[in-house]
């Protein structure tokens, strides 16, 4: 069992390809450094995914998550880029990620992005009263 740092991200393959369902994974403890002062930054990343053929394996995410920890990356780069690579790995009918990084000088950042299969429309949302 590695316990290092990875920039792998495993999967398995969804135990339900036939519904929609959401996945929500929170990741407090997400920290990289400020490529202009060498500071440490930290984050709380939300991933929300609806799952095509592949889920994200949650030991790989976290060391995949940990990886970042000694790298110089603006918030908007790296949120991005972790998007990008789940993205990828996965190929889920929608993700997405939102970034809430904690004050700087003064100044909170949320970045949010997403990632749509072509092609694919979510069902309508029910509200039950």
């Amino acid at each position: 069992m590695s316990t290092q740092p990875s920039k792998e991200l495993d999967t398995f393959p969804n135990p339900n390809p036939q519904r929609d369902y959401t996945i929500r994974i929170d990741v407090p403890e997400f920290t990289c450094i400020c490529p202009k002062t060498g500071q440490p930054d930290f984050a709380q990343f939300k991933i929300e995914y609806v799952a095509d053929e592949k889920c994200v394996e949650l030991k790989s995410l976290k060391l995949y998550m940990w990886s970042y920890r000694e790298e110089g990356a603006f918030h908007e780069a790296v949120t991005n880029k972790i998007l990008e690579d789940l993205a990828t790995a996965t190929a889920p009918r929608f993700m997405r990620l939102t970034g809430v990084w904690n004050v700087r000088g003064g100044i909170y950042t949320t970045v949010v992005v997403e990632h749509r299969q072509a092609g694919w429309v979510p069902a309508p949302k029910v509200d039950l009263a």
